[in-house]
């Protein structure tokens, strides 16, 4: 069972790596090729969450007597490896038909076939060293998708792509050899490794609290929190859109499992609780929330009104975490899922009328759902889910989001929060739904006489349908995923 973590990530990076080698120029059989990897790939990881017991750990190399380079299974390593492979494999299925319309196959496939195996790197990840090598990984491996069109603005959105995450992972590396010092372990422990005794007599503590905020600020880049989340709106507007879907849906949440690690599995949450560390975060989170939201209200640009919104969204889960709160932990899990699966759909939908419609600013979508209903109706349900209308997935986390915030003692954040949230639930509202109106009833002048369908086709169309059946059921059915993150919860309170 333990040479079994390894095989979901080396498997797809092999056989990304072996797509131009192997000279599969005909589209049909790299089609099948690309599936096939990504669907076995996602049955492995499926295989080992569900039979693979927690603390089921391989030891890859050891780099000196104390450091190795090791992956672990955990609840966490299992949610985050779960979406990922699934995600990668609904948008692999888009990208058959929509890259079409792009170009360079061969090119787009190999890295996108290889990402998925760094990211389960990055999920099975069993301590900081292990993480921090799978997550530079991660920017260089995903950089070329975002410079696919190799257009001036792509070179431009990848540059920005580049600097950030490497700023971002440069104070996240400060902060992790301050953490090796003061911490038992550099493993990921429920509950934190912290030696609070050997922080307190040191005379730093300070300077290591102070260390601990950077290292999670660094991470933060690629959830995009402030004030490092300017390289979103930029790339995933330049990105092709199944490359944008999984960027805003999977590639944001390494972020934040990078932030859950270091707080929930080194630090622990009973040093940080209380302290000028978690209001300064809090506070980070909160603005990021709005600032995206406005953002997002005011962007005319469809791609990225979208990329706005993921900055507001991820800190949703960001909030979540950073209450220190089981309610609010649970909450920011579920959030995980829904903001996954919502965005994709989004993305995906975007894709689509661009890839048939040619329509790039939000102006142009009068009538789009007379013309693309079926994209529409994926657009305006995930869009429900996300303003958070029950019954959906965004409904429930909302509500375990703003509950956590009532219930955990962190001052007058308890109401700050909720008011932010519910704030940003209104402006979320307000840049998606018109879409949706303006889109099904684009009214007197519309040319109802001349319009004509053109939805795309089953492999563009089948992914959003199952996507958006998974953001609806997440919300019915939430009780297996809050009893599963209830668990997850139990071990690190």
């Amino acid at each position: 069972m333990n040479i079994a973590l390894l095989l979901p990530v080396v498997f797809p990076i092999v056989m990304g790596v072996l797509i131009q080698p192997l000279k599969l120029h005909d589209r049909k059989t790299r089609q099948i090729y690309v599936a096939a990897t990504v669907i076995i790939n996602f049955l492995m990881v499926l295989f080992l969450a569900i039979n693979a017991p927690d603390g089921t750990k391989m030891t890859i190399l050891h780099l000196n007597r104390v450091v190795d380079i090791s992956l672990q299974i955990d609840g966490m390593s299992r949610l985050i490896s779960i979406i990922a492979g699934f995600l990668w494999c609904t948008a692999a299925f888009y990208s058959f038909e929509y890259i079409k319309h792009e170009g360079m196959d061969e090119r787009y496939f190999t890295f996108f076939t290889a990402t998925v195996g760094v990211l389960i790197g990055i999920s099975y990840s069993a301590n900081l060293q292990t993480l921090y090598l799978f997550y530079e990984m991660m920017t260089l491996i995903t950089f070329p998708l975002v410079m696919h069109s190799m257009a001036e603005q792509s070179g431009k959105a990848g540059k920005k792509y580049l600097t950030y995450s490497f700023v971002g992972a440069t104070i996240a590396l400060a902060g992790f050899f301050f953490l090796a010092e003061f911490c038992e372990t550099t493993d990921f422990k429920a509950g934190g490794t912290l030696l609070l005794d050997k922080v307190n007599g040191s005379g730093h503590m300070l300077l290591f609290q102070i260390m601990v905020l950077l290292t999670i600020i660094g991470f933060g880049c690629k959830g995009g929190m402030f004030p490092l989340h300017a390289w979103l709106p930029n790339a995933h507007p330049v990105a092709p859109a199944p490359a944008s879907a999984v960027l805003s849906g999977v590639i944001t949440k390494m972020g934040v499992l990078a932030i859950v690690r270091v707080i929930y599995y080194m630090v622990g949450v009973d040093f940080l609780r209380g302290t000028w560390v978690q209001y300064v975060l809090l506070s980070l989170t909160l603005y990021t929330v709005f600032m995206g939201s406005m953002l997002a209200f005011k962007e005319k640009l469809f791609k990225k009104r979208l990329a706005y919104s993921s900055v507001s969204q991820v800190s949703y889960v960001l909030f979540g975490i950073m209450t220190m709160n089981p309610t609010g932990f649970i909450g920011a899990c579920l959030h995980i899922v829904a903001h996954a699966t919502v965005k994709n759909i989004l993305f995906l939908s975007a894709g689509a009328i661009i890839y048939k419609r040619h329509k790039t600013y939000v102006t142009e979508l009068k009538g789009i759902g007379k013309e693309m209903p079926i994209t529409l109706w994926c657009f305006s349900l995930a869009s429900i889910a996300l303003v958070g209308i029950p019954p959906t997935g965004g409904f429930e986390s909302k509500w375990y989001l703003a509950t956590g915030a009532l219930e955990a003692e962190i001052g007058f954040f308890s109401y700050l929060g909720p008011a932010v949230l519910l704030t940003s639930a209104f402006l979320t509202a307000g840049y998606l739904l018109p879409i949706m109106a303006k889109g099904f009833f684009p009214g007197a002048d519309y040319p109802y006489e001349s319009f004509r369908k053109t939805e795309v086709n089953a492999y563009m169309t089948v992914p959003l349908v199952v996507l958006t059946v998974i953001a609806i059921c997440s919300g019915i059915f939430v009780n297996p995923l809050y009893n599963f993150f209830s668990s997850i919860a139990a071990t690190i309170f």
